[in-house]
């Protein structure tokens, strides 16, 4: 079978783009095919490390979990090109897994050939090496005023004479509307590639849907391949911040109660995901002092704008209901960015986080000092803290200098009930996770309600959830049709002549 293609695109950012990729990818892997998730582009500050014949690389987190759906191992033609948002107008750039320099807002427009080449070149790559290449868009493919230089969307759907299916949130509300409107206002050619349509998240009975679902296949030519229902057990790696108020666990009157500082710039924020699954642990986001108070746990999570987030940080008094909280002999626990805030002093004297020679006083609860230099460290460690064996990932500028004699704790360092650590992912090391979640509850005088969750357990159990739901709700052999043999012949509609 020649090698197939489709793309996944949607209606709007956060339609269900990633959802819909992922369980293709673990449904067509289920058929003994050889799947390879992509995304030319993904603008996000969640990201893994994978490894690679010339050493680790960088991706976006969504393109690793679909691997791990497709149950291939991650690499970085995955997810060639990598914005990681630094401020509101430039991002740093990754190409190919590596740090490449930043982008301006402004250069989104006849600024990105360079990294067009090198997304083409790699979705040439897997095409040749898998049975299917599953892609996923960004944004909207009807972004029209972005067009000219897209290599996400429809540009990689001609590129690659692409078949295309648009995903709708109905959740949202006007998903028909939005549907026929992302087909009318492109232009013949890409029209041609977009063969149909999957609505998601939908709440209640079908039935109720099919004059809708009926007057949408008439109107633009193009066939429903299903509906898929909102369930509240779906729960995947996120590559953006916009679902974070969701991400919490609801406990007992007696379960610790983890409070995670939700930054302006939080990146790698999936490091939480492991706490919520314990029975005994209820989390929450939270953006100022009052949500500190009372917690049983603070979290001070990564950042891809350390000391810009330090200093959001001070102007909401939550440095000081930090120390308030420490002082009660109440646990802390930094991580990466969140670490390094922990510590006596940040410096970036080359301005790799964009204001050379910025510099601050960190929160003085761990005897840490930072520097920024250019060159990014990339790694998967291992090691043990706390009685416990435990794994995790690397992704920094950031060079701490721990001072002579402090406790190490997972590439960081510990003083009491104050943890810091460079190791994004850690948690997820179930007897780590369970370690440090009993020294919580020590130190408040509590006992942790044991249980014996696994968090890779979970993860697959959701994954195949995610795959049963596409297997049961979308015609994945018509997609898989689709794939094969591409794009049925569609009307144009709604092109001015």
């Amino acid at each position: 079978m020649s090698s197939g293609r489709i793309l996944v695109a949607g209606t709007t950012s956060d339609a269900g783009k990633s959802i819909v990729t992922t369980g293709l990818c673990r449904a067509l892997a289920r058929r003994g095919l050889s799947v390879a998730p992509y995304k030319a582009q993904n603008m996000s500050n969640n990201s893994m490390v994978c490894a690679g014949p010339h050493g680790a690389s960088e991706i976006g987190r969504a393109q690793w979990i679909q691997a791990a759906a497709a149950q291939v191992a991650p690499e970085a033609a995955m997810n060639p090109v990598l914005l990681k948002p630094g401020g509101d107008r430039r991002s740093h750039v990754v190409v190919m897994g590596q740090p490449a320099g930043e982008i301006s807002s402004t250069e989104f427009i006849g600024g990105r050939t360079h990294l067009a080449q090198a997304a083409h070149d790699a979705f040439d790559d897997l095409a040749g090496r898998f049975d299917l290449v599953v892609c996923e868009g960004a944004g909207s493919p009807t972004e029209i005023n972005l067009r000219a230089d897209d290599y996400v969307n429809m540009g990689l759907a001609q590129h690659a004479q692409m078949p295309t299916i648009v995903v709708g949130d109905i959740d949202r509300g006007g998903v028909f509307a939005a549907m026929y409107g992302t087909v009318a206002l492109l232009d013949e050619a890409d029209q041609r590639l977009i063969a149909g349509f999957v609505v998601n998240k939908f709440r209640g009975d079908e039935s109720l849907l099919a004059p809708g679902l009926a007057a949408l296949e008439e109107r633009t030519g193009r066939r429903v391949f299903g509906v898929l229902p909102w369930n509240p057990e779906l729960w995947l790696d996120s590559e953006d911040a916009l679902d974070l108020d969701g991400r919490r666990a609801t406990g007992s009157a007696e379960a610790l109660r983890v409070a995670v500082v939700r930054l302006p710039r939080i990146s790698n924020f999936t490091d939480i995901d492991a706490l919520g699954l314990e029975p005994g642990v209820d989390v929450e986001f939270v953006s100022d002092a009052a949500g500190v108070s009372g917690a049983d746990l603070v979290v001070l999570p990564g950042t891809r704008a350390t000391l810009s987030d330090l200093a959001w940080l001070r102007a909401r008094g939550l440095d000081r209901a930090i120390e308030r909280h420490v002082r009660s002999g109440r646990a802390v626990l930094g991580i990466c960015g969140g670490f390094q805030m922990l510590g006596r002093r940040v410096e970036d004297p080359d301005g790799v986080e964009g204001t050379v020679g910025a510099a601050a006083d960190g929160l003085g609860l761990l005897d840490v000092s930072t520097r920024f230099d250019a060159d990014k460290v990339l790694a998967l460690p291992e090691g043990d803290a706390l009685g416990a064996a435990a794994s995790g990932y690397e992704i920094h500028h950031g060079r701490v200098t721990v001072a002579r004699g402090v406790e190490p704790f997972l590439g960081g360092a510990r003083d009491g009930a104050v943890f810091g650590t460079m190791w994004h992912g850690s948690l997820e090391s179930d007897d780590l996770r369970r370690a440090l979640l009993r020294e919580v509850a020590a130190a408040v005088g509590r006992k942790l309600l044991e249980s014996e969750v696994s968090f890779a357990t979970a993860r697959e159990r959701r994954l195949d959830l995610l795959g049963d739901l596409v297997e049961r709700h979308l015609d994945v052999d018509a997609l898989l049709h689709l794939a094969t043999h591409g794009a049925p012949d569609v009307p144009v509609i709604g092109v001015p002549s």
